[in-house]
């Protein structure tokens, strides 16, 4: 059984060495009816179509068919079942092609591809705030981002600040669009705040703002504006 430990804060974590160098080995006795895949993919199921708040180990054994306890040894708590769910989706994310030479195009192809992914699975974001391990499909996700680097002769550390900087910059882009979205569901909310702009944009105390609001309009489809502040991103990289 992978056991999550204390970092010596008192607060809990999972064992990368026991969860992913580890493995559990055969148990004894009668063959189990589920494998840790199928309890994987339907939490994966679950988040997907009702949010990280829907998964419980409760609510996973009985989407499963079992017992709840009958989970545990496979995944003794939430925070490693997150760390199977994360790792488990990231096969996704699998490249076969290297990189094209161009690491400013690789680069953006890179935060193309994690958008697509993290919009397929839009509880994503709130799990990367928070995760610390890397299984063998985000490892091997991480290798392709490196050797994207590679021809910007960054060191060791800063390929990985660049990598985690995208990462976080992705996140956090597809959280505020998948809030958007909701939100754009409910056409009086919209109205509302386009009203509320409006007057403090014309009440004489914000005019940066309203000639920010005056400028002329842009696409602003999700796609085109993930695209222009992604290019602001990675156009200004610094690699001197």
């Amino acid at each position: 059984m992978t056991k999550s430990r204390d970092d010596g804060s008192g607060a809990r974590g999972v064992d990368p060495e026991q969860l992913w160098l580890r493995p559990a080995g055969p148990r004894r006795g009668r063959r189990p009816s589920l494998s840790r895949e199928e309890i994987v993919a339907a939490a994966v199921a679950l988040a997907d179509a009702e949010g990280l708040e829907a998964v419980t180990m409760r609510r996973v054994a009985a989407e499963v068919g079992a017992g709840a306890m009958s989970l545990y040894s496979y995944a003794p708590d939430k925070e490693t079942l997150l760390e199977l769910m994360v790792d488990h989706v990231s096969a996704e994310l699998a490249v076969t092609d290297p990189p094209g030479g161009d690491w400013r195009a690789d680069l953006k192809a890179v935060a193309h591809r994690q958008r697509a992914h993290m919009l397929r699975h839009p509880w994503l974001p709130a799990a990367l705030s928070t995760r610390r391990v890397p299984g063998p499909h985000t490892l091997a996700f991480l290798e392709h981002a490196l050797a994207v680097l590679r021809p910007t002769g960054l060191d060791g550390t800063a390929k990985l600040e660049v990598f985690a900087q995208l990462t976080a910059f992705v996140a956090g882009q597809v959280a505020h669009e998948v809030a958007q979205a909701a939100a754009a569901r409910s056409p009086e909310r919209a109205a509302a705040e386009a009203r509320y702009l409006a007057a403090v944009a014309a009440d004489g105390h914000h005019p940066e703002l309203a000639e920010a609001l005056a400028a002329p309009g842009r696409t602003l489809t999700p796609e085109a504006t993930f695209t222009r502040f992604l290019n602001r991103l990675i156009d200004g990289l610094d690699t001197g």
